[in-house]
């Protein structure tokens, strides 16, 4: 066995890469996202209180090992040594792997443990670029972490566990707070997916100021921008409605970039995962950034202190190349966060006193390859008329159109 992973839910057989990933990493970026772990774990296990100072430094790293972000040895390897150097470690390796803790009941909870510090990780990273940190998350993801390079019960990992799930929720309240009070509260509206005559840039991932920063320096340019998959939802934040060179939404979720990014004829840019093992029909068109990285891919470096991302490259790439090539022509509608629910609350209250509205439905998760994954779109048809569905996750590409 040269590998295993089980961190995600397509993992082979579901039950854990042992050859190379489905995700497309091979053997070498599995060891070095092990290893990043372990350093980040025994990271925390030695600096216990100086979660605020270097609770960037953890989340990222951490950032970096998700499904589908980061494919480059040299940018982990670089990330480990950062880890190691700021910590003063050891740097050594035994202990590091999933299969590392022999009992599989305990080696279940621990890697949910780490798995859901790992979702933290990604939204407080997201809200730390915009300036909104939370000391008390850093300290819970410290002790969660230093804890777990210590032998555990089962009782202390389930309220590990647990507890890692309430400080979810107060990750997530951040990155809300960071986006809105950044962008401005999402509001109802509507987003193209047809496409235009001018050259574009196609953003995908999750960081809305990547985007912005983006739009600023292509203004006036002739280019278009377009989002795609979980890049949606920035059509409908108020900060982004004056560039009117953002187009529209390009594509559907994920699993379907092979396709699409070859289609769209300019350069892409990731600016988080999802990130697919690279096609030779746009690699020369790719760019990463952040925690994201691919062998042979240009690499956008971070911002300087005070300063922003340099996309001047691709914005002289996008100028030679041709306009997209549309899938569809049609709208998306989008931008119903709860303060625009609470906004509509008179009317919601009265579409359901008279029967307009019988229920409301929560539909949340991701998409992927497997057909099976056309349950989220028969579950959405068989709905009746007087059913509200709010969505969540990039599995709204199966019903949303």
């Amino acid at each position: 066995m040269s590998m295993f992973c089980y961190q995600c839910q397509e993992s082979s057989g579901n039950i854990g890469c042992s050859v190379s990933g489905v995700c497309g990493k091979n053997s070498e970026i599995a060891s070095l996202q092990d290893d990043l772990v372990l350093q980040v774990k025994n990271f925390c296990a030695a600096h216990p209180s100086e979660s605020a100072r270097y609770g960037s430094l953890v989340s990222r790293s951490l950032f970096m090992t998700i499904t589908n972000a980061n494919f480059s040895a040299p940018q982990l390897r670089a990330q480990i040594a950062r880890v190691i150097t700021a910590g003063g470690l050891s740097g050594d390796h035994s202990g590091s792997g999933v299969l590392a803790c022999a009992d599989v009941d305990l080696r279940s909870l621990r890697e949910l443990l780490t798995y859901g510090i790992k979702g933290i990780a990604a939204y407080i990273s997201h809200a730390a670029v915009l300036g909104y940190e939370d000391a008390a998350v850093y300290a819970f993801m410290f002790r969660a972490l230093g804890a777990l390079t210590t032998e555990l019960s089962q009782e202390q990992l389930l309220a590990l566990v647990l507890e890692c799930g309430e400080y979810a929720v107060k990750a997530m309240a951040l990155l809300d707070q960071a986006n809105t009070s950044t962008f401005g509260q999402p509001e109802y509206g509507k987003a193209k997916t047809g496409v235009g005559q001018r050259p574009g840039i196609l953003v995908s991932g999750h960081d809305l100021l990547d985007l912005q920063e983006l739009l600023e320096q292509s203004a006036g340019q002739g280019i278009d921008v377009y989002t795609h998959g979980e890049m949606l939802p920035a059509h409908f934040y108020p900060a982004f409605k004056k560039y009117s060179h953002l187009y529209g939404n390009y594509g559907n979720a994920w699993h379907k970039q092979g396709t699409e990014f070859a289609a769209f004829n300019g350069p892409i840019l990731l600016t988080t995962n999802c990130l697919t093992p690279v096609r030779e029909s746009y690699q020369g068109r790719l760019f990463t950034t952040g925690e994201t990285g691919y062998p042979d891919i240009p690499h956008i470096a971070d911002r300087p202190q005070g300063g922003h991302k340099d996309f001047s490259a691709i914005i002289a790439l996008a100028k030679s190349c041709p306009p997209p090539t549309a899938l569809e022509d049609g709208e998306i509608s989008g931008g119903f966060a709860h303060h625009q629910v609470l906004a509509l609350a008179d009317k919601v209250i009265a579409a359901v006193k008279s029967g307009a509205i019988k229920r409301f439905i929560v539909m949340a998760g991701c998409d992927g390859r497997q057909p099976s994954r056309d349950y989220f779109r028969e579950v959405a048809e068989s709905l009746p008329k007087d059913t509200i569905i709010l969505t969540a996750g990039c599995a709204k590409y199966r019903y949303n159109k």
